[in-house]
């Protein structure tokens, strides 16, 4: 079940919000959790014995851990954590990594290995980061190991977040797990945020994600063309990951949690650096924690930095897919991190602030290009268009003409322009009819985005994968 469907929208989410708000407070948490198990088992049921097992497996890590540390034996609370951690990149390494790994040694080796054809678990990449992080947090001594297994489940399993994230960790949710104070006010927030994430994803990441479908699989594009592709790839993975994150954020609000951001405007960044700090915040913050300041950070100077930075981009690439394409795109972004922290941050000081605008922006949508394209040969081919000296033809400008509107549309809506625009108009008129106003625009957007999951059968997640 995806948030953008009918089902979700006119049936499950309705219900799940009505029991729960009719239960008393004591038992909202087992009503999340029997609402999270329905929602993840409505399209791979066995999968939900995986998800458990990451529940009670890390659930009584985390006790042990507790366990063990009461009575200071330090050994035994290190071997498991460390349990902990190897049980869960296991489980991670099986079904996302086994198949790549087979593919790999047969080409190699050509040793013939068959394909256990495994299906990866939905959401398996978000919640085993969740479960991890949750029991290194315990050893490390920032949260207490929570005794109540069902609120442990309730944070496990919860379904804003479950399938795509943001990666929550515990710590920012322990105190909302027993003691949080839903309230009219905030579910209203919430689902207007929702409503928000919807429109994203509806109206703007589905319609510039069917443009890039139709140009990823032309065999010549032209220049002009192919680079159109990749700026429709470019707002379709952010309109609908971004889009995904606020309904997740919305959906919170209206249980009475608060998630943290996942992003700030990335594609206003002037460096890859500052982009990485406002995209994916959840994964970036989760590879820095658990990754990059276990290994050194930059407390052992420069070439050790560097050297933190390439192992965790290698892993951030290979955490998105089990695919080579993956791991190029991960080194991609090592070196260009690398790059701007020995001499372009410097350079780009010194320069107009536009500058380094447009070479950000230059980076991260030759980066969507290799994130988007799995295979080689024809990654290989899509580059080479791109730069071909053949400028355009007639296609080239049909698509212009026909999904202009739409690509202004996006270019606009991933700025704070709107956002800026509907604070200058909210300050002009009373609180009464910016509250009217922003009412009627949403209703809007949702009426809009039923209308075309309704008509359109073209509805992908793209983080679904990872």
């Amino acid at each position: 079940m995806v948030f953008s469907s009918t089902v979700f929208l006119l049936l499950f989410l309705p219900l799940a919000a009505i029991l729960y708000y009719l239960c008393p407070r004591r038992g909202r948490n087992a009503v999340l959790v029997a609402a999270s198990l329905l929602f993840y088992g409505w399209g791979e049921p066995k999968y939900i014995l995986i998800m458990l097992f990451s529940t009670v497996f890390d659930y009584c890590n985390g006790l042990g851990i507790g366990h063990f540390r009461r009575l200071g034996r330090d050994r035994a609370t290190k071997a498991v954590m460390i349990l902990s951690v190897v049980g869960n990149l296991s489980i991670l390494g099986f079904f996302k990594y086994t198949d790549f790994a087979i593919e790999n040694i047969n080409s190699l080796l050509r040793a013939g290995l068959p394909a256990l054809g495994l299906a990866l678990p939905i959401g398996i990449s978000f919640y085993t980061f969740q479960t991890m992080s949750y029991t290194i947090d315990v050893y490390r001594g920032l949260v207490q190991p929570q005794r109540n297994i069902l609120d442990f489940a309730a944070y496990v399993t919860l379904f804003p977040q479950l399938i795509a994230g943001p990666i929550v960790q515990y710590k920012t949710v322990e105190h909302a797990l027993h003691a949080r104070r839903e309230n009219w006010l905030e579910a209203s927030r919430g689902m207007q945020r929702f409503v928000i994430g919807l429109g994203k994803k509806v109206l703007i990441a589905n319609q510039v994600g069917a443009l890039w479908e139709s140009i990823s699989t032309m065999e010549h594009p032209t220049a002009l063309t192919a680079w159109l592709g990749a700026l429709a790839f470019t707002f379709q993975i952010y309109f609908d990951f971004s889009g995904y994150s606020d309904m997740a954020i919305g959906l919170g609000h209206l249980f009475g949690f608060t998630f943290l951001e996942n992003f700030r405007y990335p594609y206003e960044s002037r460096s890859v650096t500052e982009f990485w700090r406002r995209w994916h915040i959840s994964l970036s913050t989760w590879f820095r924690e658990y990754v990059y300041i276990p290994l050194g950070g930059n407390r052992k100077g420069k070439t050790r930095q560097m050297a933190n930075l390439a192992v965790v981009w290698f892993l951030t690439g290979l955490w998105h897919g089990a695919s080579w394409n993956f791991v190029l795109w991960g080194v991609y972004y090592a070196i260009l991190l690398i790059l701007e922290k020995t001499v372009l941050l410097r350079a780009l000081e010194r320069l107009p602030r536009a500058v380094g605008h447009v070479y950000t922006c230059l980076c991260f949508v030759m980066g969507w290009v290799l994130f988007a394209i799995t295979d080689f040969g024809q990654l290989g081919g899509y580059l080479s268009a791109m730069f071909t000296a053949r400028l355009a033809d007639g296609t080239t400008w049909y698509l212009l003409r026909s999904n202009g509107v739409l690509l202004l549309l996006a270019l606009v809506g991933c700025t704070m322009l709107p956002a800026r625009a509907w604070q200058r108009l909210s300050g002009r008129v009373s609180d009464g009819a910016a509250v009217a106003l922003r009412t009627v625009g949403v209703t809007v957007i949702l009426l809009l985005s039923i209308a075309f999951l309704v008509g359109d059968s073209y509805n992908p997640f793209l983080y679904f994968r990872f």
